[in-house]
């Protein structure tokens, strides 16, 4: 019985880390969400400096989680971690797509190929709501690069056509992307009709009052 005890002892002591590892991921993923919702938000507000900031300290916590769970790999592929690790990909996606920037690969976001595409394919969200920002303000340059961003994550998507047991469900986020992406076309279509026909109206009235007596 000594033996048991000794052995239940150390498996006391193992689960103690485990459970402590989880409780620090569990709150640095949350920690990590914030910052990039944070990122999101000043991105759209184009407010780079904190934008930079946010993406920045998230960049660190990602750093920590890779470091604190390489003990534990059951923990960093856990739900919670993999879904703190996609917003970040996210953000960093949305933001190089909306700067016009190289995008970053998941090498130098250090995020799992899986958790990279879920980010991307969420950008498009993110993307919809910059493009019809930008219709508001009649930039229908910038809306239609963004649209054709939109586009091309959609292209790549569906050339990922594997098991969901491989890419964590991302063939049923390219079905919404695709759905996002047409209503944004529609939008974007009816808004420069808009402005056509504003235009032409403001040209006739134009003609008619110079050529009134």
């Amino acid at each position: 019985m000594q033996n048991l005890e000794t052995t239940t002892n150390h498996i006391h002591e193992v689960f103690e880390a485990r459970t402590a590892a989880r409780d620090r991921a569990l709150s640095q993923s949350r920690t990590l969400i914030r910052h990039c919702s944070n990122a999101i938000r000043a991105i759209h507000r184009d407010e780079n400096t904190s934008a930079q900031q946010h993406i920045a300290e998230a960049s660190l916590l990602v750093e920590a989680v890779h470091s604190q769970l390489e003990e534990y790999p059951d923990l960093y592929y856990a739900g919670y971690t993999q879904d703190a690790l996609k917003e970040f990909a996210e953000a960093n996606l949305v933001y190089a797509i909306i700067k016009d920037e190289t995008l970053p690969t998941p090498e130098e976001l250090m995020l799992e190929y899986s958790t990279y595409l879920l980010g991307l394919a969420e950008t498009v969200g993110e993307l919809r709501r910059r493009c019809l920002d930008l219709l508001l303000k009649s930039n229908f340059t910038e809306a239609e690069r963004i649209l054709s961003v939109m586009d091309e994550i959609y292209a790549l998507l569906v050339t990922m056509d594997y098991p969901d047991a491989i890419t964590g469900g991302l063939r049923r986020m390219t079905d919404l992307v695709r759905g996002i992406v047409e209503r944004t076309r529609g939008d974007l279509a009816i808004s420069i009709r808009q402005e056509h026909l504003e235009n032409s109206i403001q040209r006739l009235e134009s003609r008619l009052d110079r050529n009134s007596p």
